[in-house]
């Protein structure tokens, strides 16, 4: 199937790892201009690079999302590097308290930091580039967010309602916009083979009720924190191939949906 994105250009913030690496990779492969975004320049000339030689366009850009000016300045970046940016893909984000602490010890600046990062940094790049999309009369925003965001885990206290904000901003967003040719949708992974999932299993080996090796951490997340009937954590094309399809014009009449990916682990209707 021909996704038409052929020539559109697309920004994917966070995406010199992980799921918007990914992301990045399986754009350019449908012939989208594809600028690659992180804090670590490095890492986000490596992935441009990697897209290149197989054939792709891609620019790299470096910015700490947190900020406003950085916002701007990776907003500028973008649109320069191809004239223009008419997919934004909000994928930065983190879990600022992997360790999943005790919730009377986590300090409110954790609390501000983790909206800041998750929410805010999507609300500043929508402001930068949607305004131009509208113009246009067709663009997409797709923002990322978790199965933390619409249902009770437990854990991760201060992840959780950030991500639920993100849902919010996204449906708010959808409808002030969508009338302008501009859809905005969310996509809610699960559990994904990450380097970030990795370093959260390894950080967990000899807690209580933890096993002693990465394998057997990850084993026992499945079985007791995550039971789904896809028994296995999603690999990152998976959730790529999803991001291409909401981008393309195919899905004009798609906006402020919620897709999630996560193994069927939502019991939510």
């Amino acid at each position: 199937m021909d996704l038409q994105l052929t020539g559109k250009r697309a920004l994917v913030t966070g995406s010199s790892a992980g799921l918007g690496a990914e992301t990045a990779r399986c754009l350019a492969a449908e012939g989208c201009h594809v600028v690659v975004h992180g804090r670590n320049s490095e890492r986000a000339q490596a992935v441009a690079a990697e897209i290149g030689q197989a054939g792709g366009k891609a620019a790299a850009v470096t910015g700490d999302l947190e900020r406003d000016d950085d916002a701007a300045s990776v907003a500028q970046q973008a649109i320069a590097a191809f004239g223009g940016i008419d997919i934004l893909i909000n994928n930065a984000g983190l879990l600022i308290r992997p360790d999943d602490p005790d919730w009377t010890t986590v300090p409110t600046a954790d609390w501000l930091r983790s909206f800041n990062l998750n929410v805010v940094a999507a609300v500043r790049m929508s402001q930068q580039l949607a305004p131009a999309m509208c113009e246009r009369g067709w663009g997409r925003i797709i923002n990322f967010t978790s199965i933390a965001g619409y249902q009770s885990l437990g854990q991760f206290l201060e992840y959780g309602p950030a991500k639920a904000g993100v849902h919010n901003f996204t449906i708010n967003l959808s409808r002030m916009i969508g009338p302008k040719g501009v859809t905005v949708n969310t996509i809610a992974p699960g559990r994904f083979e990450t380097e970030g999932t990795r370093k959260n299993m390894e950080m967990r080996i000899g807690q209580p009720g933890w096993g002693d090796t990465l394998e057997e951490n990850a084993a026992i997340y499945n079985a007791r924190l995550a039971p789904q009937p896809i028994q296995r954590q999603g690999r990152p094309a998976e959730i790529a191939a999803a991001v291409a399809v909401i981008a393309s014009p195919l899905s004009d009449y798609t906006t402020g949906s919620m897709l999630r990916i996560d193994g069927g682990i939502s019991k939510a209707l």
